[in-house]
C-alpha cells in the first residue's frame, strides 16, 4: 500500500506537537508501508526523517484548494494529514484527516505565530461547529488521538465519517532515570503560554514551596513574560528559559520532582507522557483527557486551586510517594508507543482502500 503523509505543518526550528506527531507517526508508518512524505520547505527535512518527500505549496497557501491537482499523480491508495484543513477539490486518493482535539472552541485564542489574516478566520471558524464538520466530512476516515476527544466529536457530531484512533506516544528509546536516587527540588512546564493553559495558577502556587524552583521552559514573548512575572509570589523561585533543546529538556527532567501542567484543556497531553517515560512523576489538573492518558500515574489537583498544586508537590516529594510514582509513571508510559501508533493508522488505510472498493 502506498502511503502519502501530509508533513507540511512540520516546523522549520523545533518542534512543536503537530509537527512532533506528524513527524513521529512518518518515521514509525514508514517501517511497515510505502511512504512518501509532504513538504513545503526544505528546511523542514532537519526535523523529519530521511523518507522520499514531494515538495508542494504551503498549507496556509490560496493554492491549498488546489493541492489535490499535485497530489494526486503521486499514486498514493491513502494520503493522510495531521490537520484537517488539507485541500480536496478533485481528489482520487483515500483521504484520512485528524482532529486532535476541541480545545479552540471553547479557549478561541488563535496560536500567535498565525498570520493575522489567518487568525481572524480562525476565530469566526470556531463560533460554531458547521465549518469543522464540512471539513471533517470530506474525508473518508477521521482520526484523533484520544478516546477523550473522539466523544467530544460524537458528543457534537462532527462528522458522518467513521472516527479512528492514531494515538499518540513518546519518543522511543529513553531509558528511566533511577527512583532510588532522588530528585531536585525543581518543577518543569513544557507548554505555550496561552491562556487555557493556566500557568498563573502554578506561579500563585509556587508561594507555598519556598524550597521549589518553578522551570518555565518554553519560548514566550516579552509582553506575556512581563505579564506573568509580576504574579510571581515574593520570595517565589520561578525561571522563565525561553526555548530549551531536547537535550537541556531530558537533562532537567531526569532530575526534577515533577513536571507540571495545570491546562484547562487538552487533546492528549504530549510533554506529560515523555515525563512519565523517563520516571518523572506529573502534576497535573483533574481534567478527562489527562485521566485517560495518567491512569493512576498522576497526582490530579483542582486547576483553580494554587495551594491544591503546591499541597501536591509536597505531598510528592515525599521519597515514599515519590519512588512509587516514579515507577509506576514508566509503567503506565509504556502503553503508548509510536509502532503501535503507525499500526493504527495502517489499519485505518486499509479501511479506507475497502471502503472505496465497495463504493467504487
Amino acid at each position: 500500500m502506498k502511503i502519502v503523509i501530509d508533513a507540511r505543518f512540520t516546523r522549520t526550528d523545533h518542534h512543536d506537537g503537530i509537527s512532533r506527531y506528524g513527524s513521529s507517526l512518518i518515521a514509525a508508518t514508514s517501517k511497515i508501508a510505502d511512504v512518501t512524505m509532504l513538504i513545503s520547505d526544505k528546511r523542514q527535512l532537519a526535523l523529519l526523517p530521511d523518507v522520499p518527500y514531494v515538495m508542494i505549496n504551503s498549507p496556509l497557501s490560496p493554492m491549498e484548494l488546489f493541492v489535490a491537482r499535485k497530489v494526486n499523480p503521486l499514486g498514493a491508495d491513502v494520503v493522510v494529514c495531521p490537520m484537517q484543513t488539507m485541500g480536496t477539490l478533485g481528489r482520487r486518493y483515500g483521504l484520512i484527516l485528524t482532529l486532535h482535539d476541541l480545545i479552540y472552541y471553547e479557549h478561541p485564542t488563535p496560536p500567535g505565530f498565525l498570520p493575522a489574516p489567518v487568525r481572524l478566520l480562525w476565530r469566526l471558524y470556531h463560533k460554531a461547529f458547521w465549518p469543522q464538520r464540512l471539513l471533517l466530512n470530506r474525508a473518508d476516515i477521521v482520526a484523533t488521538i484520544s478516546q477523550t476527544t473522539r466523544a467530544l466529536m460524537a458528543k457534537y457530531q462532527l462528522t458522518k465519517r467513521p472516527v479512528r484512533i492514531v494515538g499518540n506516544a513518546p519518543q522511543p528509546g529513553q531509558a528511566p532515570r533511577n527512583p532510588a536516587a532522588g530528585a531536585d527540588k525543581t518543577l518543569l512546564y513544557m507548554g505555550s503560554f496561552m491562556p487555557y493553559k493556566n500557568v498563573e495558577t502554578m506561579i500563585r502556587g509556587m508561594a507555598g514551596l519556598p524550597d521549589f524552583t518553578l522551570h518555565l521552559l518554553s519560548r514566550i514573548t516579552s509582553d506575556r513574560k512581563a505579564e506573568l512575572e509580576a504574579m510571581v509570589p515574593e520570595g517565589a523561585k520561578v525561571q522563565f528559559h525561553n526555548g530549551v533543546t531536547d537535550a537541556q529538556y531530558d537533562e532537567l527532567l531526569v532530575r526534577a520532582t515533577a513536571l507540571i501542567s495545570l491546562s484547562r484543556a487538552e487533546g492528549y497531553g504530549l510533554p506529560l507522557v515523555e515525563a512519565m517515560a523517563l520516571g518523572t512523576p506529573v502534576i497535573a489538573s483533574d481534567i478527562p483527557i489527562f485521566r485517560e492518558v495518567g491512569g493512576d500515574a498522576i497526582s490530579y489537583v483542582d486547576p483553580d486551586s494554587p495551594a491544591d498544586f503546591s499541597a501536591a508537590v509536597t505531598a510528592l516529594a515525599k521519597d515514599s510517594l515519590w519512588q512509587e510514582r516514579s515507577v509506576r509513571s514508566v509503567e503506565r508510559a509504556a502503553g503508548f508507543n509510536w509502532d503501535e501508533s503507525a499500526q493504527q493508522l495502517l489499519a485505518a488505510a486499509e479501511e479506507v482502500v475497502a471502503q472505496r472498493k465497495r463504493r467504487g
